[in-house]
């Protein structure tokens, strides 16, 4: 799956229905967060507003602040200024047991000598619930991650997906109103991490508990967020729609960074100097009437990919890059002409 396929399957379950005006949770304001005595700000001027019911991502390369960010909001950091709200209450003064906030971490942290079942009571039990709660709510969050049957085992019996599974049935049971997820499908496999992006993306709906993810994958944010942001240098980027951020991106960082784009001069299609364009491969076409041509090129290579062919071609000392539907093979060297739709460009002025 390309981040074009994962952009479409996040608006696979879109109802059609008109939709209350979304409710903010989590209020982030001017918050800010510097170490080591001033020399290094991991974050600058960050406001986002997170809604109630939402799969919210933070997206960013290694070092852009989201971890930070996320661990902020679960309390087990604190800005250097700014402030932080949920459920329209300050809680920059609540130590983490007290915020109805639960996290996964990135390596699932179970107790290897608990079985399942003990596992997520264990939380409960901290809380003081009372015996016939807790067996009630196992068996709800069990059932609801799909491991009745593996309630006694140990985390060492389980695979890597079911391990994971336990995790956020146990961060589940205590019923939180948000779910901090910590790059909890890194140490999965690639068959397995596409499968569990759809059971998270379910699991959020079923629950309507806000999650909120962090990730360094582009695919894997576009595929299950109904929102996300994108975060570079300690600083957002962008905030939207997985469409809005992959098809009208707010600067070069982002266009270059979500998916393939090509960054076109606009000097070199007959526009503005100071313009950039900014056009996804799979937009791009081969132009078999002449007068559609909106750029010539030279074909430097077409690689066959199973469902389609990525051709890259140089025109004006770039290489622009097109993805076509099935073998589209040419030899090198070929002159060719390329088209696109207008609504495929978008204007890029940093």
């Amino acid at each position: 799956m390309n981040v074009a396929d994962a952009v479409m399957l996040s608006v696979s379950g879109d109802r059609t229905l008109p939709e209350p005006a979304p409710k903010p949770l989590i209020e982030i304001s001017d918050v800010e967060k510097i170490f080591g005595g001033g020399e290094i700000r991991a974050l600058s001027d960050i406001n986002i507003a997170i809604n109630e019911c939402e799969f919210f991502t933070l997206l960013g390369p290694s070092g852009c602040g989201k971890t930070t960010l996320l661990r902020m909001i679960a309390g087990f950091e604190h800005p250097s200024s700014g402030n932080i709200m949920l459920a329209g209450k300050d809680v920059l003064s609540l130590p983490p047991r007290a915020r109805s906030v639960n996290m996964v971490f990135q390596n699932y942290a179970l107790f290897p000598h608990l079985s399942v079942a003990q596992n997520i009571a264990f939380g409960l039990e901290m809380l003081n619930w009372s015996k016939f709660e807790i067996s009630e709510r196992v068996a709800e969050v069990l059932a609801l991650v799909r491991l009745e049957s593996f309630r006694s085992r140990k985390p060492a019996q389980l695979s890597g997906g079911q391990q994971q599974r336990v995790a956020l049935a146990r961060a589940l049971a205590p019923r939180p109103q948000v779910l901090l997820l910590d790059e909890p499908l890194s140490a999965l496999d690639l068959k397995l991490r596409k499968e569990m992006q759809f059971e998270l993306k379910q699991l959020q709906r079923e629950t309507g508990v806000t999650f909120v993810l962090v990730t360094h994958d582009q695919e894997e944010a576009l595929a299950m967020s109904d929102r996300l942001v994108v975060m570079s240098a300690g600083r957002v980027q962008q905030l939207g729609t997985p469409q809005e951020i992959y098809g009208k991106p707010a600067n070069r960082f982002v266009a270059d960074f979500i998916g393939e784009a090509n960054l076109i001069p606009g000097g070199l299609l007959g526009r503005r100097r100071d313009v950039t364009l900014s056009i996804r491969p799979e937009r791009i076409e081969i132009a078999t009437v002449s007068s559609f041509v909106k750029l010539y090129g030279v074909l430097k290579a077409a690689t066959f990919l199973g469902a389609d062919t990525l051709m890259e071609i140089e025109a004006g000392g770039i290489v622009v890059r097109a993805r076509l539907r099935g073998a589209q093979m040419a030899a090198p060297g070929s002159e060719i002409g390329l088209c696109w739709p207008d609504d495929a460009e978008w204007e890029l002025r940093e």
